[in-house]
């Protein structure tokens, strides 16, 4: 199957091609000759906020389904083709698509290339191994979220009071009974909408030569049927005035807790706006000497830890609107959890109104871009990033525009991220320990 679209960009890092296959499957190539490795990541456009009301969970279930056997190859025949050449793979369920990768020794490249092909074709779907993966992510709930303490904070619970729709209210890790409801049929149904060729995006990273690698993908993708794309789910939440509070018992939590948190621009439609709150996620709460830890934990003492990020889950970057500014407090027995949102309130507003210093601004970029740097410092951490901005922007060059980016963020522009920060748009959720009762 013959290439429909093929580019080639040094950009301001690595050089980074692209292309699309017949069937629509988008490709990413990153070349590395220094790696030794090399590495392949695949995403598809399928998270937790698209699965359907009444099948919570069902995103993450397929994660695991992926590892159960697929056209020609049967139950742990992936991981030990994989684990034989050297390398290692992971799998993960996000917000807004799933992610599988592998990193190998670059002389297994078309190994790695031939496993995910095999997957993309088909999966091995049966009732055992479908109530064996039922049972393995009820067993992984228990173990990080209902065993654990504040295992719900702040994802998913924050997200259900800010928000109203099902996609970004609901539980995607799953409740039982709709994870025990799931038949085979949809299982296959779920597969033929979300995993088709036309909703992914294929990188490879790291030691190899394009043009035999491009040979390579269409021999093993381009025989895969083209399948239409699903429509992007509708994630559309209208914006309301209005502080939402909220409070829930943690049976095993030995403290109280707070997180509440603030709507931010659109990270993909509105990326200059979303930028500057970054930058006030870490002023407030990046590190000790960060002003709400100053004045909530040394000074007030009236919590033991605070921190801040901007997004629920993982990486800012990689998520679709709507996304928030969330922040976390562990309390001393007996707090007021809601008397330090006053505290809260003031060093906004005095951010707001003064701004930063240059030299703690600069401290916060500084970290931010060595964070950025980070998550790209190994060759799949690289393939993974590369592979989703390609799926969610149609464009993995911003990879290398992100440093510059956020060192460009002003006083001015955070003076003004911080003054949208206000009560009437705030959303808090306390957690009340188990010793204490309501």
């Amino acid at each position: 199957m013959a290439l429909l679209a093929h580019s080639a960009s040094s950009g301001p890092t690595r050089r980074v091609e692209r292309a699309t296959l017949g069937n629509g499957l988008r490709l990413v190539l990153s070349p590395d000759r220094h790696a030794l490795v090399a590495a392949v990541a695949v995403v598809y456009g399928v998270g937790t906020r698209t699965e359907p009301e009444g099948r919570s969970g069902f995103a993450h279930l397929f994660e695991h389904l992926m590892f159960q056997g697929s056209v020609s190859l049967r139950k742990a025949a992936y991981t030990r083709h994989v684990e034989r050449s050297g390398g290692t793979f992971r799998g993960s369920t996000h917000l807004d698509f799933t992610l599988y990768g592998e990193v190998a020794p670059a002389n297994a490249l078309h190994r790695m290339l031939y496993l995910e092909s095999d997957r993309m074709h088909g999966l091995r779907l049966t009732e055992a191994n479908l109530a064996n993966q039922v049972s393995v992510v009820e067993e992984e709930i228990r173990a990080t979220v209902l065993s654990r303490p504040y295992g719900g904070l702040p994802w998913p619970r924050l997200p259900s009071l800010m928000f109203e729709t099902f996609p970004n209210t609901h539980d995607g890790r799953g409740s039982f009974a709709d994870l025990e409801r799931a038949t085979l049929a949809e299982a296959a149904g779920f597969f033929d909408r979300y995993y088709a060729a036309g909703n992914a995006v294929l990188c490879v990273c790291g030691d190899f030569e394009p043009d035999r690698a491009l040979r390579a993908i269409e021999r093993c993708f381009g025989d895969i049927p083209p399948r239409p794309a699903p429509a992007p789910a509708d994630l559309g939440e209208p914006e309301r005035a209005g502080e939402r509070r909220a409070c829930y018992r943690d049976p095993v939590a030995p403290l109280p807790a707070l997180a509440w948190g603030w709507r931010v621009p659109d990270p993909i439609g509105d990326l200059a706006g979303f930028l500057p709150y970054l930058l006030v996620a870490g002023l407030l709460a990046g590190t000790d000497g960060s002003r709400l830890v100053r004045r909530l934990v040394f000074e007030d003492r009236t919590a033991t830890s605070v921190t801040g990020r901007v997004g629920f889950l993982a990486d800012p970057f990689t998520v679709r609107d709507p996304s928030a500014l969330v922040f976390q407090a562990r309390l001393p027995a007996g707090a007021d959890a809601w008397r330090i949102l006053d505290a809260v309130g003031e060093e906004i507003e005095r951010l707001a109104a003064v701004g930063p210093e240059p030299a703690e601004l600069d401290g916060v970029a500084a970290r931010l871009i060595v964070e950025q740097l980070d998550r790209t410092d190994s060759v799949l951490g690289r393939a993974e990033r590369l592979a989703v901005f390609e799926l969610q922007r149609g464009d993995p060059f911003l990879l290398g525009e992100l440093p510059r980016l956020l060192g460009s963020v002003s006083a001015g522009d955070v003076r003004e991220a911080a003054a949208r920060l206000t009560p009437d748009r705030r959303s808090g959720i306390e957690v009340v320990p188990r010793a204490e009762r309501r």
